[in-house]
This record gives structure tokens, C-alpha cells and sequence, in this order.
């Protein structure tokens, strides 16, 4: 089974993260990527970019990266940030990156444009995504059936905030035509947007969320941070953030692939087994986006539901994200799209050569 291709974005991204260099010799020989080979004994260099890597949506991108596990299975990767995961899909479609670590409907939405890609490492098994309503806009504004009409913020547009969002308006009898997304990111420029009123309410993640909550600014309006709160806004467990990759690439850099899902699976385990304080810890503390260490440790605590354990697509979950989608997407009401393509568990399911 395979997963997509993520949209990229070309725009300006910040290297944030290089995780220990190896200085192997060997892994020069990992930069033909034309003839498929991997550098023997090590996982060569690997550029992923995420679609923020500050959300705690995306938290093991980084947490892999601070607990070592890409150093202990020899992967040099280097971790990039865009403010949305459309620009992350869009990087990974041009070529910039290897992969992309991103909502895993992506990968529908790319093949339905004729674009291969597929998750390989299923980080969550629910959106992780709130919708919320300014104060000033709350007595007009109490449920998706009041979108019309409304400028309603998203991280960016065809990102999966956007995708998200016109369901709910869909399902709530209103028309994509007659609501407004507006791209306003995550973290402070989205609170700017609802605090000025530039946008009534919209769809972001945490911390913002524990940062709005706080500051009083905001009220929840759909919550769908946990399964049972996927199943109760979306109709089933809907997997969201992954690791995926073009499935040409993935073919031929398999060595690399299991030697990222092991590290990034390791990491679940160790988030499963960990408190959000001491998983809050790890993290760099501009992550906290002003809230200071208690709130951000509340922040991932509302969201570890979340997250899987292992890694694994839950079997329910492409359908679910299939149904959501052709809901509003008249690219993927008019084509059959191969769920089996969109994701894979090879990688996840057979540890091939655990070197740690």
C-alpha cells in the first residue's frame, strides 16, 4: 500500500534542524539518487520539510531529531519549515526535499493530479485541528451551519486547514462559494488575524489554541484534537500528520525509508511512554510561542490522543479521508483514486535491520 506526493513550496524556509552529521565518506555515494542506492552501513542524506515544524501536530519531526534517533540509525536528515502544508507538499513535488512530513490527504489530493506519493510513517490518527470562533464574533458564529458569509482563517489555501474547513461548511449545508477562507499561517499571525478581525474564527492547531484559549480571545467551535473527536465532526478516525514521500524515490531508497520509520517509530513509542512535561522538555523553547512551559506542556497534552504508537495507517482511516474529501473536491468527485497507492506499512510493520 502507498501513500502521495505533498504540495511544495519554493518560498523562503528555514533550515532548522540538522541532526549529527556524519563524517563518513560513505555517504557521499548516497547523492545518486538517479540510480537508487543507498550508502552501504548508513541512510545517506535526507531532506524532509514540514509543514511547521513549531505545531504540535508535527512534534516528531523535531522530537526524533532532539532524542537522537536519526543520528543512532546513521540518516543524516535536515529538517526545514513552511508555515503551511500545502508550500511542505509543494517542496516535495519539485524535488527540493526527499519528504515531507505533512497531513497525510495530500496524497489523495496529488494523485488525483496525476502525482505519486505516499505516507510511509503514520504519525496521527486524528487532525489534531480546533476550529474556533473570535469573541466578537461568537454570538453569530456557534457552529459550521454559520460559516456563510464569514471570513474564516486557514494556514494556507489547498492546505489540508482549508480542506478541513469547506467539509465542515459542506456538511453543515453551507457552500464553499459562500464563505471566504482567508490564509493567515499558524502561531501569532493567526491570533493577530482573530484579535483584529480580519478573520470570525478558523482552524488551527496547538499551542495556538492553549494560547488563545488563555488570552480569552477564542472559543472552541469544533474540536477534533482526539479519535472521538474525529469520529464526532468528520465521521472516523481521520490520519493527518505522516511522513511521506514521492513512492519513485521511496522505491529506490528503501534502506533509507526503514531506517527513517524506525527512528520515527521509536520516537512515537517514546512520546506513549513519556508525560508532556518531559516530552515538552525536549523541545526548543521558542516552540512555545510566548506561552511559557506549563501552558505548551497542557498544549501537547491535549493533543498526545492523537498520535499512534507505532506508526501504522489505522485501516478505517483512508476512507475516511476519501469520504471528507470528495465531500467538496470536484478534482476527486471525477476520479477514482487508488487508496492502496496512498500509503504503505512496510516500513512500519518489517524493521529489516534494526541498527538500534
Amino acid at each position: 500500500m502507498r501513500s502521495s506526493l505533498l504540495p511544495t513550496g519554493r518560498g523562503a524556509r528555514a533550515a532548522v534542524a540538522v541532526t549529527g552529521v556524519l563524517a563518513l565518506t560513505a555517504l557521499s555515494a548516497c547523492a545518486d539518487h538517479s540510480s537508487g542506492s543507498d550508502a552501504a552501513g548508513t541512510g545517506g542524506k535526507v531532506k524532509i520539510m514540514v509543514g511547521g515544524l513549531d505545531k504540535v501536530i508535527y512534534l516528531p519531526a523535531m522530537l526524533t531529531q532532539r532524542l537522537g534517533y536519526f543520528k543512532d540509525e546513521g540518516v543524516d536528515v535536515q529538517l526545514l519549515t513552511e508555515s503551511a502544508g500545502v508550500q511542505a507538499e509543494t517542496a516535495l513535488v519539485s524535488g527540493d526535499v526527499q519528504g515531507t512530513v505533512g497531513f497525510y490527504d495530500h496524497t489523495l489530493d496529488l494523485q488525483a493530479k496525476g502525482k505519486q506519493v505516499e505516507s510511509v510513517v503514520q504519525f496521527a490518527q486524528a487532525p489534531g485541528e480546533v476550529e474556533v470562533v473570535s469573541k466578537q464574533a461568537a454570538a453569530g458564529l456557534k457552529g459550521p451551519a454559520d460559516f456563510k458569509g464569514k471570513k474564516l482563517g486557514v494556514t494556507g489555501l489547498g492546505s489540508s486547514t482549508d480542506f478541513l474547513t469547506k467539509y465542515l461548511a459542506v456538511h453543515g449545508g453551507v457552500r464553499t462559494s459562500e464563505f471566504t477562507p482567508v490564509a493567515v499561517g499558524a502561531g501569532q499571525t493567526f491570533v493577530s488575524a482573530l484579535q483584529q478581525g480580519s478573520i470570525q474564527g478558523g482552524m488551527t492547531t496547538e499551542p495556538t489554541v492553549s494560547t488563545l484559549l488563555d488570552k480569552k480571545a477564542a472559543s472552541v467551535l469544533v474540536d477534533m484534537r482526539t479519535p472521538d473527536g474525529s469520529r464526532s465532526a468528520l465521521g472516523g478516525l481521520y490520519p493527518s500528520s505522516s511522513l511521506y514521500m514521492n513512492t519513485a524515490w521511496v522505491n529506490g531508497h528503501k534502506d533509507t525509508v526503514h531506517r527513517l520509520a524506525r527512528a520515527f517509530v521509536r520516537t512515537l513509542r517514546w512520546m506513549s511512554t513519556h508525560t508532556p512535561e518531559e516530552i515538552a522538555a525536549k523541545m526548543p523553547a521558542d516552540y512555545q510561542q510566548g506561552g511559557g512551559p506549563k501552558l505548551y506542556a497542557q498544549a501537547i497534552k491535549n493533543s498526545l490522543p492523537m498520535f499512534t504508537t507505532d506508526g501504522v495507517m489505522p485501516p478505517e482511516g483512508p476512507m475516511t479521508v476519501k469520504h471528507v474529501l470528495t465531500t467538496f473536491d470536484p478534482n476527486l468527485q471525477n476520479v477514482d483514486v487508488d487508496i492502496q497507492k496512498t500509503y504503505t506499512t512496510e516500513f512500519v510493520k518489517d524493521p529489516v535491520a534494526s541498527s538500534s
